[in-house]
């Protein structure tokens, strides 16, 4: 194995010192109160930052006041349910209007491709209680409590490709983590990751210049791991063994995983305080894994389509994520990027997952699902990301997922119940485009049968709450993109636009997935293509 080298760091004052030990001390309602903190934080717009030694930096997407009214935004949304039941209402009445009493030549298949999803579905809607508990009790526990400051140790892990084209956003995200935890995370550092020889090494060492909290971290080019893996997952591995061999597993030391195109605002750095600082008090209970909301501002949207259709994954988080993650066990996966995990635990599981690995936080998600059941958490903070540029990075970016995550279903080193419940979504997924309502009404004229009627009215209701549960992500997801956006409101036709293009969003994330089933059948050599995103 190659030695392990990294840039020069410091950090500031007293706030460094490596402790061996979980703290059990209660929460630290550390006054001034909210709106003092974020006016405190006008130094992200160029002043310097007394209280932790920073040097003079850029500006942030949120200045004083937009982080304020973003806060009064968020602390008011709960997902909300009315869309979900008027869509099943209007459905299931229309399904049973249409139904023919007899069947025809699409009747079995439509019956079962239609109802697949209905365990999908019924998971999303158990996630969106558990968001909205989850929501309501937090804010009844954290209630008059302020701004609360962890003593635990936060590391920032941000791997990146180093290229010019993504540079601009890693700044931005870089940026933010300076603006905005510090206030919460006394001890912090955050740490790019680069390989050795990158292109766009100069300008990142430039950026990791302007602040005592950023630490370089390069990958040498002569680094292997022990399995051989690449791409993302072996710089991330990388950075774990550093971690261990500068003895930073330990239960107090927290890694917060981010993307280079994804940054974090006032709610990220609260959320996950509070977070923490709920584990330090719950002893033997504690939680070692969490994850929030991923979304999409709209500034950082280029193509106003790539971003409606990405409505969906926020929507994910806070429904099928938040039931699985929220539960205590992710076996439906997590993100790579707003991923906080116990550096003590990281360091049983590791990144070195092999070459062939596509989806490295997924595969991290099931191995922890089977050794620390019980052990997640959701939590109501977001990070703020950028939709793939175009419809082919877009198209990538889905094929990859499945391709990996095919792969993940057949991998026999991984339980067998939490692979189950993968491969069932992954079927969805692969099945996707032949579920498609278009694709369906194009085979039933070329077959010049237009039934589609089920064999059984049993499964109407089935059909009804899928494609309600459908229209709800959609909606519901956009909501939330718009409330993070600097414009909160939706344009009057962006609520009906991502309704009726429903069934072109379908096949935008169906085709792609198939194709990355296909390539992982046909073996073809696997590789981790890295979108540009939006700055």
């Amino acid at each position: 194995m190659a030695e392990l080298s990294t840039g020069s760091f410091s950090l500031p004052g007293d706030n460094y010192e490596r402790r061996g030990e979980t703290k059990m001390g209660g929460p630290k309602a550390v006054p001034p109160d909210w709106d003092a903190w974020l006016d405190c934080d006008a130094w992200a717009a160029g002043r310097e930052a007394p209280s932790t030694g920073q040097t003079r930096v850029a500006p942030t997407v949120f200045g004083p006041w937009q982080a304020r009214e973003l806060h009064r935004r968020l602390t008011r949304w709960r997902p909300a349910y009315w869309p979900l039941v008027l869509s099943y209402l209007v459905i299931v009445v229309v399904d049973f209007w249409f139904t023919d009493e007899f069947t025809g030549v699409l009747s079995w298949p439509l019956t079962v491709l239609w109802t697949w999803p209905i365990f999908t579905t019924l998971t999303g809607i158990v996630g969106i209680r558990r968001t909205r508990k989850a929501l309501r009790e937090s804010e009844v526990r954290w209630s008059g409590h302020g701004l609360t400051r962890s003593d635990d140790f936060l590391i920032v892990v941000v791997p990146t490709i180093g290229r010019h084209d993504t540079y601009p956003a890693l700044e931005r995200s870089v940026l933010s983590y300076i603006a905005y935890l510090p206030r919460c995370f006394p001890r912090l550092r955050v740490d790019i990751v680069i390989d050795e020889g990158c292109e766009a090494a100069d300008r990142i060492a430039g950026l990791a210049a302007g602040s005592e909290l950023i630490r370089l971290v390069t990958v040498p080019r002569r680094y292997r791991t022990a399995n051989g893996t690449r791409f993302k997952a072996r710089a991330t591995h990388y950075s774990h063994e550093l971690r261990i061999r500068e003895r930073e597993n330990c239960d107090d030391v927290w890694v917060l995983h981010m993307d280079d195109d994804t940054g974090v605002g006032p709610d990220t750095a609260l959320a996950m305080a509070r977070f923490i600082e709920e584990q330090c008090n719950a002893g033997r209970d504690a939680k070692h894994l969490a994850q929030g909301i991923l979304t999409y501002p709209r500034e950082y949207a280029v193509n106003r389509l790539i971003w409606l259709a990405d409505s969906v994954r926020p929507a994910e988080d806070v429904g099928r994520f938040s039931a699985w993650t929220g539960s205590g066990t992710p076996r439906a996966g997590v993100h790579g990027e707003l991923l906080l995990v116990r550096a003590s635990i990281e360091a049983t599981i590791g990144w070195d997952f092999g070459p062939r690995s596509l989806v490295e936080d997924a595969q991290f998600a099931l191995i922890f699902s089977a050794r620390y059941e019980g052990r997640s958490a959701w939590f109501g903070g977001r990070c703020y990301g950028a939709s793939p540029a175009n419809l082919h990075d877009f198209f990538h970016q889905r094929e990859r997922w499945s391709w990996g995550l095919a792969a993940l279903v057949f991998d026999r080193s991984l339980q067998l119940r939490n692979r189950l419940l993968l491969g069932y979504s992954v079927m969805s997924w692969v099945v996707g485009p032949i579920q498609n309502v278009g694709v369906v009404l194009l085979i039933a004229i070329l077959v010049a049968h237009s039934n589609t009627s089920p064999v059984t009215l049993v499964v109407i209701p089935f059909w009804a709450l899928n494609m309600a549960y459908t229209v709800w992500m959609y909606w519901e997801g956009l909501r939330i993109n718009a409330r993070v956006s600097g414009d909160e409101r939706r344009k009057w036709w962006e609520p009906l636009a991502v309704v009726l293009l429903i069934p072109m969003f379908g096949l935008m994330e169906g085709l792609p997935g198939l194709r990355g089933f296909v390539k992982f059948v046909r073996r073809t050599e696997n590789k981790f293509m890295v979108i540009a995103k939006p700055s």
